[in-house]
């Protein structure tokens, strides 16, 4: 249990200004931005450079030299902000990282601890932002379904997905679900999104038989578009 970390879990808008937004909260210090490519993280670190940050990229596509050069200014420097794959965070020994977030699903509950896990080693408030979104969902998706391992490990690769999306849409205590997922167990921390502002929650059942039902009367055959539209008498 990291008590100190603040952990937040958003669905995608904007994901730029969402994740602008955030970083706003920490002006003048270091932290880490988790993309799932080498594009997209060339791509955000350039629109944060343009934003005002000191960003720099990292990943497995780069030079040896480079990597070790960005890495070492994130480990020495201040208010560096280093935006990265899931190839960076292995052996970081920077105690003043105060927020990571993750610009994309990670795969896993443990990938998501394990990353999230350099913030606030010195012990001082920290926070995490991950953002995710359907595309996501597909991608990973994807990712599991396409890979060439045996379908019993692929079964618990989807059994992992389906974890993290629980913690990701949990009207509960985040740190419960994440510890609970580890075997650990928690009182509501007050220390995280929900437990700050906890969502609105209500009866969704009559609206879900009557989707389940306009999916079966139409074959089964449309996407979630073309129902909703059916289910609001559109077109």
């Amino acid at each position: 249990d990291r008590p100190n970390i603040r952990y937040a879990i958003e669905e995608k808008d904007n994901p730029r200004a969402q994740l602008k937004a955030f970083l706003k909260r920490h002006e003048g210090e270091s932290g880490i931005v988790y993309c799932l490519s080498k594009r997209k993280t060339e791509e955000t670190a350039e629109w944060l450079r343009g934003q005002g940050y000191d960003a720099l990229p990292y990943h497995a596509g780069m030079d040896k030299a480079s990597r070790e050069a960005n890495q070492q200014r994130f480990q020495q420097g201040e208010a560096v902000v280093m935006v990265a794959t899931n190839a960076f965070g292995m052996g970081i020994d920077k105690p003043d990282v105060r927020f990571v977030a993750h610009h994309d699903l990670p795969g896993s509950i443990e990938a998501f601890y394990q990353e999230t896990g350099p913030a606030g080693r010195d012990g001082l408030p920290s926070e995490t932002l991950m953002l995710y979104g359907p595309e996501d969902i597909a991608l990973r998706s994807r990712f599991i379904a396409e890979s060439d391992a045996p379908d019993q490990r692929k079964a618990m690769e989807r059994q992992k997905l389906d974890a993290l999306l629980g913690l990701a849409e949990t009207a509960g205590c985040r740190r419960q679900v994440l510890l609970s997922y580890f075997g650990d167990h928690s009182e509501p921390c007050g220390n995280c999104d929900t437990c700050a502002e906890p969502p609105r929650l209500f009866d969704a059942t009559i609206a879900v038989q009557k989707a389940l039902s306009c999916i079966y009367r139409t074959g089964e055959r449309f996407g979630q578009a073309y129902v909703v539209d059916v289910l609001l008498g559109a077109g």
